[in-house]
């Protein structure tokens, strides 16, 4: 084993629409947007991750960035196969005179086609890997949670991620049942930025929207502990002129109401499709929330007052599918029923 393992390099990798986290050795070895620029004349890459993202709105026609994932999907195959390799790059910590092969497993939405799901396999194996093995995202969420997916009885787990928001009911290794909503962190941005044009005909870049929703980003317009007002740069619409607003998380909660009564439409439905059994589970251990957007503050106790059950936001939600998927990768004998080559 300890021969083999020299010559095959295991590594999972959560490839999401805003950020892709891999890890190698039960280690965090990349944590990078998922963002590449490309220099439109030679097609090469200039730079991935964060140093591509203090890119985005600032390039020259020369330079353009690009997102390719889009939605929890691969939209642009290239630029996706490119920043695959330049992320796999990344991990390659050691020096050695033999390329090892590598052995992948990749989280994907559960909601996802046959098509897309062959283009995240023909992504990674175009960067280089030998073998490939896909699970999908709440699954990982799962078991990044310290949740017994094996076990009988019955959990629901919310995953907020950049492109899509997955609803799942897990026991015995199965999903029961699941609802996947194209409604999450690319959409809250967006709405963020639409508010501050309606609103306060104020013009700003996602990168800026994806602040505001940090700093003062709220699923409620009553908070125990609110967060202090955030000044906002941007483009006066009105005047064309450079211009600063100071925004509470109010107007942020107003900003994103419509969006997150997207998410709990898709709570309600997977648990109004449970069978009768694993809803008793689910009344006693309630709901757990994974992923970036369930940081936002006050969900837990909107999605509590809808579904009347205990909601837990798990252990730094942010890495909860990353987490899981290496913890498949490293237990594949016993986690291989739900994973698929």
């Amino acid at each position: 084993m300890g021969l083999f393992s020299l010559f095959t390099k295991e590594i999972a990798i959560d490839l999401g629409t805003a950020n892709t986290v891999i890890l190698h050795d039960n280690k965090v070895v990349v944590d990078e947007p998922s963002i590449i620029a490309i220099d439109s004349r030679t097609k090469s890459v200039v730079a991935v991750g964060k140093k591509a993202l203090m890119m985005e709105g600032k390039t020259s026609g020369e330079i353009y960035t690009v997102r390719p994932l889009r939605n929890g999907v691969i939209a642009d195959f290239q630029p996706t196969e490119l920043m695959l390799r330049e992320f796999i790059k990344m991990t390659n910590t050691k020096h050695s005179l033999i390329t090892p092969a590598m052995k992948m497993v990749i989280c994907i939405p559960s909601g996802i086609t046959e098509v897309e799901e062959r283009a995240v396999r023909e992504s990674a194996e175009q960067a280089g890997a030998k073998e490939v093995r896909l699970i999908y995202e709440p699954m990982a969420a799962a078991i990044g949670s310290g949740i017994d997916v094996l076990g009988s009885n019955g959990n629901m787990i919310i995953d907020i991620g950049g492109g899509t928001s997955e609803v799942a009911v897990i026991a015995l290794g199965c999903i029961a049942s699941k609802k996947s909503v194209q409604v999450a962190g690319d959409k809250l941005n967006a709405d963020i930025k639409d508010f501050m044009r309606r609103e306060h005909n104020l013009d700003i870049g996602i990168p800026t929207a994806e602040q505001i929703k940090i700093n003062v980003g709220a699923a409620i317009t009553k908070l125990d502990n609110p967060p202090a007002d955030y000044e906002v740069y941007g483009r006066d619409l009105v005047h064309g002129i450079p211009r600063s607003i100071m925004i509470n998380y109010q107007e942020v909660a107003t900003a994103l109401n419509n969006s997150i009564n997207s998410i709990e439409d898709a709570v309600m439905q997977a648990l109004n499709v449970t069978p009768p059994e694993l809803s008793a589970d689910i009344f006693k251990t309630g709901i757990y929330l994974a992923g970036g957007g369930s940081l936002l503050r006050g969900l837990d106790k909107r999605i509590n007052k809808i579904t009347q059950l205990p909601v837990h936001v798990v252990d730094d939600p942010l890495r909860a599918v990353a987490r899981g998927t290496a913890i498949a990768l490293k237990n594949l004998e016993k986690f291989e029923s739900l994973t698929k080559y």
